[in-house]
């Protein structure tokens, strides 16, 4: 039997585009790592790796005010950008330190391979720099699986707005109506919507301290293992 191709549902599929943090892959420890020690060089004190999981989804920006604002510290912009460098130099250090943790949440390698292989377009589009985004695709051995990377800085916005993905389809090649967005926080869900894109969540990201599992996506994927066998070979997502 002929198949009819990769599919979400009724429609046919061309791309996948992932989030990366709390999505591909598990890189809350190493923030909070990297934060903590920026935040060590103002002589403030730590903020806790629960606390930091509800900060993460809006760009490193967004991380270091909410950092701030936790513990109730008063900054101006030059003290925030000065921050922010140091934790983009902390968290570029970890790899050279040897102290850097994240790793592929299960069943993603295996996903990505696949997806790949079956002729899909593979997109990752993070509100995370690029730099860092693409240097741990590559240090991980997942980017001979991606074929573009659109990170936080990118475009001139950041999800939740649609730009980052309808950027990413254009890149590819493919219709936004061709692409399935794989995200795990309000903010994939809203640029998905936006983009008139389907989009599956998972249940244990961040989402900025939310409950992945009430995320408004079109459906709901205990682990990305699941997720070549509802799109490949004609599976229907339902």
């Amino acid at each position: 039997m002929t198949s009819v191709g990769p599919r979400w549902r009724d429609r046919p599929l061309r791309a996948v585009l992932f989030d990366l943090d709390g999505t591909l892959l598990d890189t809350l420890a190493d923030i909070a790592l990297a934060l903590n020690r920026a935040l060590a060089e103002e002589h403030w004190p730590p903020v806790p790796i629960d606390a930091v999981r509800a900060m993460i989804g809006r760009g490193s920006p967004s991380l270091v005010r909410r950092a701030a604002q936790y513990l109730g510290r008063p900054s101006d912009d030059a003290q925030q950008a000065r921050i922010l460098e140091n934790f983009f130099a902390q968290y570029g250090a970890l790899h050279e330190r040897g102290e850097r943790a994240a790793r592929p949440f299960a069943g993603a390698t295996a996903a990505l391979e696949r997806l790949h292989a079956a002729g899909l377009k593979i997109a990752v589009v993070t509100n995370k720099q690029f730099r860092f985004a693409d240097a741990l695709l590559r240090d991980l051995g997942l980017a001979r699986w991606v074929d573009l990377v659109v990170g936080g800085d990118t475009c001139e916005r950041r999800k939740p707005d649609p730009q980052p993905l309808l950027h990413a389809c254009r890149q590819l090649g493919v219709a936004p109506t061709a692409a399935l967005m794989v995200g795990d926080s309000a903010n994939d869900v809203g640029a998905a919507r936006a983009a008139a894109m389907p989009i599956l969540c998972v249940p244990y990201g961040y989402d900025e301290g939310r409950d992945p599992r009430l995320l408004a996506g079109d459906a709901l994927i205990e682990s990305l293992a699941e997720l070549p066998a509802m799109l490949l070979g004609g599976a229907r997502g339902d």
